[in-house]
């Protein structure tokens, strides 16, 4: 088996040469547009926009990262709702099949990586709402399990990274946009595409970086024309007179923005357009800067600190509860549209026994939680031991592994 790919050269190649920048000239009026658009489904303007965004502020794209990585890193394993040999064989398709995909980009085909890539990918989700893969699958050789010896097809698929505004969402679902000056798509087959759906940070990362970048703006016109002093020169010499060049000259390669030279007699009085006082643009910056990180991170702490060591470990709660839920919405979404599939496709029409799952660090209060299992182990209380991995993220060692054993 082996499916083929939906998105044709001449639709990259096009889309390509047809991009545009539609942050160049960003207002509020201009941005609103683009919002109310994507609102309605009509999703290609406000995706470019937001791409470029992400690309080019300096916090955006740092906030952005670090959300993406946090998770991207997380190392994954198969878990099994029982220990029978059907959900052993499931688990070790599962295995075979994330351990061996292969992720690349529709737009760029010089990105390569394996499982972490397409978490990092299926994370854009979180801030332009969606994120969208082809997937297409390929089998071989049968694979014979270590512990059941029932042999089946080796399943893998190469997962393709596909830029949002190749998508409309008229409909309530995503639909694929055949070139870019369509308006109405067509269905995505079922079982050849991944979708995520995050909570669309952009949106509001957008507005931010809009009522940044225009006092940023009127901050750099500030700096140009009030940075620099001017030169008054002050002669006795004839105007248009060799004394007279000569004064003027001198004046003009001091290297100031404003000069002149005068005879004498002469007055000119100066307009003082700079601020007595603080500047209201860093203020404004600054403040939007936090509005950002605050989105992405939960807290500005991490960027910009000016807290205590209080705020500090409130930070780090929220960083831990972006981290658990980022990690349940990415595995989730496997669960749903990449592990059913799998396992129907080689075991039939079947429960599926086995999933995948991103293995995150303890919670803050872990050590509460271990006392209280300890305690209703000691009362005699029935506790499942993949229940209690799955809590704490605790893979199942390999049958080949060394074990430690209570003394």
């Amino acid at each position: 088996m082996k499916t083929v790919s939906q998105i044709s050269e001449a639709r990259i190649y096009n889309s390509i040469r047809a991009c545009f920048n539609p942050i160049k000239s960003l207002t509020p009026d201009s941005l609103s547009r683009m919002l109310d658009e994507f609102t309605r489904g009509y999703l290609r303007t406000a995706a470019l926009a937001w791409e470029s965004i992400e690309q080019r502020d300096d916090v955006v794209k740092g906030v952005s990262l670090k959300r993406k990585k946090s998770v991207a890193r997380l190392n994954w394993e198969i878990l099994t709702l029982d220990q029978s040999d059907e959900a052993i064989l499931q688990k070790d398709a599962l295995e075979y099949f994330y351990g061996n995909l292969h992720v690349t980009g529709a737009y760029d085909k010089n990105e390569y990586g394996g499982f972490g890539l397409l978490v990092k990918q299926m994370m854009d989700a979180v801030g332009k709402k969606y994120a969208v893969h082809e997937m297409i699958f390929e089998t071989n050789d049968l694979f014979h399990s270590n512990a059941i010896p029932t042999p089946f097809p080796k399943l893998t698929a190469t997962f393709r990274f596909v830029p949002l505004w190749f998508f409309e969402n008229t409909s309530g679902q995503l639909r694929f946009l055949e070139n870019d000056y369509a308006l109405e798509g067509v269905p995505l087959e079922r079982g050849s595409w991944l979708v995520t759906v995050g909570d669309g940070l952009m949106e509001a990362t957008a507005i931010a970086y809009l009522f940044k970048h225009l006092p940023l703006r009127d901050w750099l016109v500030y700096c140009e024309r009030n940075g620099m002093p001017g030169v008054k020169g002050v002669t006795d010499a004839v105007p248009g007179s060799p004394q007279w060049n000569a004064a003027r000259d001198a004046v003009e390669d001091f290297g100031a923005e404003f000069s002149a030279l005068m005879s004498q007699g002469t007055t000119i009085e100066a307009i003082d357009l700079s601020t007595k006082g603080d500047l209201p643009y860093p203020g404004l910056v600054d403040r939007m800067d936090r509005a950002i990180s605050a989105l992405w991170r939960g807290s500005d702490l991490s960027t910009f600190s000016r807290s205590s060591a209080v705020g500090a470990s409130l930070q780090a709660d929220e960083t831990t509860i972006l981290l658990e839920d980022d990690a349940n919405m990415i595995s989730e979404t496997l669960n749903e549209q990449v592990d059913r599939l799998v396992i129907r496709y080689l075991f039939g029409d079947v429960y599926p026994k086995a999933y995948v799952r991103l293995i995150t660090a303890t919670s803050n209060n872990g050590k509460d939680e271990i006392a209280i299992y300890r305690t209703l182990y000691e009362m005699g209380v029935p506790l499942a031991v993949e229940d209690i991995r799955e809590k704490f993220g605790l893979p199942t060692p390999n049958s080949s592994e060394n074990i430690l054993v209570k003394a």
